[in-house]
């Protein structure tokens, strides 16, 4: 038999193996077919393939499985930190409070409970971001204070007509932030 006949017949034998591999596995993964149980001609001839080539699997699968074992090991020294939310949620939580700074509302008018609640929202959206923030609650002392003081006042209740009630001290507060993060520009550029 000459070479390139040679050739042919392993990369047909191959294919062959391929091929019966896919069928039994679709198989196995539908539950079943024609002849559930029964192994067919193409598996039997899947298995003689899946032997002859065994070997250089092995080897190479075995070559993988080192690799995934030293990566594990030189990992496993490693710090594992859950990262902070650091500046940047600070920064977010922040943002989106800035952003009420040219909203207002008339109380009593009928038109604050959307703006009120925002700004509340907003500013217990900081509140959270503050005291997860990597450079912990007492960098932010001054904000989280206003900030309990002002839900301390509010409580549980987040009507428009209380939300009206305390307007002063909501935009009061928001007001307030706003100032001390401006002295404070590394916390939200």
């Amino acid at each position: 038999m000459d070479r390139s006949a040679g050739t042919g017949l392993r990369a047909g034998v191959l294919v062959a193996a391929v091929a019966a591999a896919l069928v039994s596995c679709t198989q196995a993964s539908s539950g079943g077919g024609p002849g559930e149980g029964v192994p067919s001609a193409s598996t039997s001839a899947g298995s003689a393939a899946d032997r002859a080539l065994g070997a250089e699997d092995v080897e190479e699968s075995e070559n993988v499985e080192d690799a995934d074992r030293a990566e594990r090991e030189a990992s496993a020294g490693e710090d594992t930190v859950a990262p902070s939310p650091g500046p940047a949620r600070v920064r977010d939580a922040f943002a989106t409070l800035q952003a009420t700074l040219g909203d207002t509302c008339t109380p009593g008018a009928g038109d604050c409970a959307y703006f009120l609640g925002r700004v509340t929202q907003e500013l217990a959206e900081l509140d959270e971001s503050m005291r997860a923030d990597g450079k912990g609650p007492g960098h932010f002392k001054k904000p989280l204070a206003d900030m309990k003081a002002l839900f301390d006042t509010l409580g549980e209740d987040r009507t428009e007509a209380h939300l009206e009630k305390h307007f002063s001290a909501i935009v009061g507060t928001r007001d307030g932030i706003n100032t001390w993060m401006q002295d404070h520009p590394d916390d939200y550029r």
